[in-house]
């Protein structure tokens, strides 16, 4: 299984028989080297969005439709994109698993919101979510944006992660201090891997408090598009 972080909180995932690209930013992306874009779709085999934001999916209707790569997400937004655009699509709501090439893919509750930008106002784009991604015998939580929430404890009960992809660099999501007392409280992780930092001059710039409060977990600040074999 290979992880490659896009910068901020865009993902290659290799697993199974997938190749999933989890929240495509390349256009106005200031972490992504916007020539390496081609290495970066290379065999992607779908598109899987948290939630509408532009940071998230900015990029997503383009390369579904120069690559023929379906997207997948939560029903509300796949579903006008599909009628809307024309693309294909596979659209699912919490609660839900989906088979990607052999990955399970389970859709999970998030806390924060979910829009694209209108010519005037924004438009709802159905809830925000996260994912369990279950496939070559690990179970992968990929947070989505999201705060600490009460959900978190049957979720890591439940789905047993061992491995933890976590937007926590604050101001829009949960910040590092916030993300270790959920990795504390709820969860299991093996490895935990932050995201969703270092953007902006409001995210946080490193993830050593992270580190620092998870001792025994291992906690891998990602290099864009260096794998990270898992």
């Amino acid at each position: 299984m290979k992880l490659i972080w896009l910068g901020h909180a865009g993902f290659r995932l290799e697993i199974e028989g997938a190749v999933l690209l989890i929240d495509p930013w390349f256009t106005g992306n200031p972490s992504f080297p916007e020539k390496r874009r081609d290495e970066a779709l290379d065999g992607v085999t779908h598109l899987l969005l948290t939630h509408g934001h532009g940071d998230h999916t900015a990029d997503a209707l383009s390369v579904s439709k120069s690559h023929k790569i379906p997207m997948v997400g939560i029903a509300d937004l796949i579903g006008w994109w599909s009628n809307e655009e024309g693309i294909e699509g596979i659209g699912f709501n919490k609660g839900g698993t989906v088979d990607l090439n052999g990955a399970k893919v389970t859709m999970v509750h998030a806390v924060h919101s979910s829009s694209v930008q209108g010519k005037s106002t924004p438009i709802y784009t159905g809830t925000e979510s996260g994912y369990m991604i279950a496939g070559e015998g690990h179970v992968i939580y990929v947070s989505g944006d999201t705060d600490i929430m009460a959900d978190m404890d049957w979720m890591g009960d439940y789905h047993k992660p061992d491995i933890g992809i976590l937007a926590c660099g604050g101001f829009y999501t949960m910040d590092m201090d916030r993300a270790a007392y959920a990795a504390k409280r709820y969860f299991n992780f093996k490895t935990v891997i932050p995201c969703h930092y270092k953007t902006f001059p409001a995210l946080a710039q490193s993830a050593q408090p992270l580190i620092d409060a998870l001792p025994g977990v291992r906690v891998i600040e990602p290099e864009v598009l260096v794998p990270l074999d898992l």
